[in-house]
């Protein structure tokens, strides 16, 4: 990235250029790309490619204001913290699903971050509802965030409480939110391209609950969320208060996008695989 595109981008999410890479900066930065950034796999549906190149991401979310799914949204943000400085490493992950299965290889991209301070933090934009904030990699304890508590603990047949995802390789770390797991990391470093093969599966196979349904989601100002699920619109207030509602045309389905999530779209995206399992 050369300095107007880190500038572009960090207009983009509402942060300022940071003047050190510290663990306080990570941690704005990652809640203020929660908020503006949303979490969505509308290009699938739209019939839209998904690139998983630096420029290709980077005019996606910043120059064309959209969002996309974990290859993209953290795929992006790593370019965005190693331009600022930051010690980035890209980790694959492997999504639990029902009964406690674990999903593809490559099911889901995070980052390991290193700060100025040589901290390390789990750093995922690209999970859904998920931290807001960052968290400690190392740390092994309970880690309490507004978006619940989690722990980050060595995976192994029982680790995660449920029987476990398998066998897990040294060094493999499994990821709990209130005590439930949702994936399992594997410490060892890759390269975009090397997800390339799990964002086709994703955008493709009728296995893959993102050709099932459409989302389009975000957390709010004040810590909750918003959602839109094709027609459904669904609020979480930051005091847990809920509200859903029904979108009854196409010219309301548009006007949220663009009112709710910043995204300009010239037609209401249709689910891609309507006979596929969600």
């Amino acid at each position: 990235m050369n300095s107007s595109q880190v500038d572009a981008y960090l207009h983009r999410i509402g942060a300022g250029r940071p003047e050190e890479p510290t663990s306080r900066v990570l941690r704005e930065l990652h809640l203020c790309h929660l908020r503006t950034v949303p979490f969505e796999n509308l290009s699938i549906h739209l019939g839209e490619e998904i690139v998983l190149e630096e420029d290709r991401l980077l005019d996606k979310l910043v120059e064309r204001g959209r969002g996309g799914f974990c290859y993209e949204l953290n795929g992006a943000f790593g370019t965005l913290l190693a331009a600022l400085g930051y010690e980035v490493e890209l980790l694959a992950a492997r999504v639990y699903g029902d009964e406690g299965r674990l999903g593809i290889p490559y099911d889901h991209l995070a980052l390991r971050v290193r700060t100025v301070e040589g901290d390390d933090w789990l750093a995922d934009v690209g999970f859904g509802a998920h931290s807001h904030y960052p968290l400690s990699y190392g740390e092994r304890a309970e880690q309490v965030d507004p978006g619940g508590v989690y722990r980050v603990m060595e995976a192994g047949p029982d680790a995660a409480g449920m029987g476990g995802g398998g066998p897990a390789a040294a060094g493999d770390l499994d990821v709990l939110q209130d005590g439930r797991p949702q994936y399992r990391l594997e410490p060892r470093p890759r390269v975009l391209g090397d997800f390339a093969a799990g964002a086709w599966w994703h955008s493709t196979s009728p296995l893959s609950h993102f050709t099932a349904s459409l989302v389009c989601s975000r957390v709010t100002e004040d810590g909750g969320r918003i959602t839109l699920s094709g027609r459904e619109l669904k609020t979480t207030a930051g005091d847990g208060t809920r509200g859903t509602r029904e979108l009854g045309t196409d010219a309301e389905v548009l006007t949220a996008y663009r009112e709710r999530f910043g995204i300009e779209l010239g037609r209401v995206p249709a689910v891609r695989n309507r006979n596929a399992n969600p």
